[in-house]
């Protein structure tokens, strides 16, 4: 039949729904993130207690209680440095490494640090032993983190850096010399000072995150990370610390 129209009729396959986007890391706290991040900002950069940042919400008519605060150290700690890294500086190609120690719960543990030439804090590890297999884990975890090793390691005289350091970095110049490495034996007392008013730590967990925080406020305030560069001076912490808060 002349003029007839045909139809086809396709079968029609449901898309699926997009990803919803990622909760922000906030979300489910009573606070707001506001408030979360100059706790957790006043704890890592000034010798405070938990306790102590807890009376200064107070005083601006935020009631917070010590624990709650504790909390949020330990939960947005590690976030706001793993956002920070992909702007951090890389360190320089001398290093100081050393390692010292602190109570956790009453019983010894071990901090090995390195800084470079310019005080960037390297790495961290905090561990039980004080022996060839924690420095062994302590340069794979700075080296891990690097474009390439440095040319010079500056260390004490301890037994197990040679070795160590001819397995890792063969290529590196392995410095020993008295006062070489009083760069980073200084550096150890800043840290320590900053323990002795937060009160003692209670777990292993607890001092990985506060020694690592730590580090990361340093090398902040040193400005080690492209964060926050039109800021002013005083203010640049600060305004650091907001730009990581969206990031998370």
């Amino acid at each position: 039949m002349s003029g007839q129209i045909s139809y086809t009729f396709y079968r029609t396959v449901p898309v699926p729904p997009p990803w919803p986007p990622p909760k922000p890391a906030f979300t489910g706290f009573r606070f707001p993130a506001e408030v979360i991040i100059v706790a957790v900002r006043w704890y890592l950069r000034y010798s405070l207690s938990y306790r102590d940042v807890e009376e200064l919400l107070v005083e601006r008519g935020i009631e917070a209680d010590h624990v709650t605060v504790y909390r949020w150290v330990q939960r947005f700690t590690p976030l706001l440095a793993d956002a920070a890294r992909f702007s951090r500086h890389s360190p320089g190609d001398r290093w100081h490494a050393d390692e010292t120690y602190v109570k956790v719960n009453g019983v010894w543990r071990y901090v090995y640090r390195a800084i470079d030439q310019y005080g960037q804090v390297s790495d961290v590890l905090v561990s039980a032993r004080r022996d060839a297999d924690a420095a062994r884990r302590f340069f794979r975890r700075a080296l891990s983190m690097l474009k390439g090793p440095p040319c010079e390691v500056v260390t004490d005289a301890a037994a197990v850096y040679p070795a160590v350091l001819d397995e890792l970095m063969p290529q590196a110049w392995h410095h020993v010399e008295q006062y070489a490495n009083n760069a980073i034996e200084g550096d150890h007392g800043r840290l320590k000072h900053q323990l002795r008013a937060m009160r003692g730590l209670r777990t292993d967990k607890t001092a990985r995150v506060i020694i690592a925080g730590h580090a990361f406020m340093q090398n902040l305030r040193r400005g080690h990370y492209e964060l926050a560069v039109n800021a002013p001076p005083r203010t640049r912490v600060a305004a650091a610390f907001t730009e990581l808060a969206y990031a998370i």
